[in-house]
């Protein structure tokens, strides 16, 4: 039975975050991308992401790292608490610059051939999100306009967003002025609104990023789209709507990623989902085997429904885990 066909309701969980503003600056650092072709740095505007996603690896490669630097602030475990905490950081003009230059002073030959030279907003966090607090809403705004405005007058850098946010189109204006160099992207997993509900309870609708990847075409800025992660419920018929709206838009880039096993992130899945009354097929993750099996076929099988729509390897970008 498919999750529509369970009638579900679900409801949007009113916000009980932990929100303070972090103590250092947010500045360009050198990412450790492999063959992911997105950027040679980072740029991280908080610790922690108000999406809530409960698929989201980032505690187990970044925040769980921090732990006892967030243990000082009440996060007492990163992983299990993923999503109730977001620290924006601190605007520092001066501390940005500095990272700015060194980064455009790197020279090409010690930097991952497919980065593209380019800097990603953002990587462990959403460069756009909505925080219960007016004042760090401002500042969060600020870290992302700001940065951008810098980027374009004092480097030759590229620029890559990756966003589940319609709060982008604010910065719209902003974007085109760096022409070729910069392009925006957002996560599209699904078309299936109740389903990304349960995966992301707190990112806005797969239906209003999609609209928001079309105003971006519409105003001409380069795009890019990632389905990812495809959760274990998409079928071809799911991967296939998803896919031929996104040709649509003719992106100069389509990235695809399954669910990959991080820290605890299935049990967040199988949590979230029994607190909906859901059922959803965390049976893939069971075992090593499992997982592979489903991860690989859901990797060709995509491949495949792209080729037939004439999505061509030079457009197509798999993510597959090494493990």
């Amino acid at each position: 039975m498919s999750l529509t066909e369970q009638g579900l309701q679900i409801v949007q969980r009113p916000p009980t975050m932990n929100v303070q503003l972090w103590h250092r600056p947010a500045t360009i650092e050198r990412n450790n991308f492999k063959h992911k072709s997105l950027s040679c740095w980072s740029y991280n505007i908080a610790i922690g992401c108000a999406h809530m996603c409960r698929f989201c690896y980032v505690p187990d490669v970044s925040t769980n790292r921090m732990a006892s630097k967030l243990a000082a602030v009440g996060v007492t475990d990163p992983d299990s608490q993923w999503g109730d905490y977001v620290f924006p950081r601190t605007w520092d003009r001066q501390a940005f610059l500095t990272s700015l230059r060194k980064a455009e002073a790197t020279p090409a030959s010690e930097l991952n051939a497919d980065g593209n030279r380019a800097v990603m907003l953002c990587t462990t966090t959403d460069p756009y999100q909505t925080l219960p607090d007016k004042e760090l809403n401002t500042v969060m705004g600020v870290l992302v306009r700001e940065a951008l405005e810098l980027l374009l007058a004092h480097s030759t850098l590229r620029v890559r967003i990756l966003t589940r946010s319609p709060l982008a189109r604010r910065d719209f204006d902003l974007m085109k002025l760096f022409s070729e160099r910069l392009m925006f992207g957002m996560s599209l997993p699904t078309l299936n609104n109740q389903l990304a509900r349960i995966y992301e309870p707190n990112a806005p609708a797969p239906s209003q990023r999609l609209a928001t990847l079309k105003a971006a075409q519409a105003e001409g800025i380069p795009i890019f789209v990632a389905v990812a992660p495809v959760y274990p419920e998409c079928d071809a018929a799911d991967m296939r709507a998803t896919l031929e709206a996104v040709k649509a838009l003719n992106p100069h880039t389509v990235f695809m990623e399954p669910i990959n096993i991080r820290a605890e992130n299935v049990a967040r899945i199988e949590e979230h989902a029994n607190t909906l009354g859901a059922t959803v097929n965390t049976e893939v993750f069971k075992s090593a085997e499992k997982w592979r099996d489903y991860a690989v076929n859901q990797l060709l099988e995509f491949e495949d429904i792209a080729r037939s729509l004439d999505i061509g390897d030079d457009v197509l970008h798999l993510w597959p885990d090494k493990s």
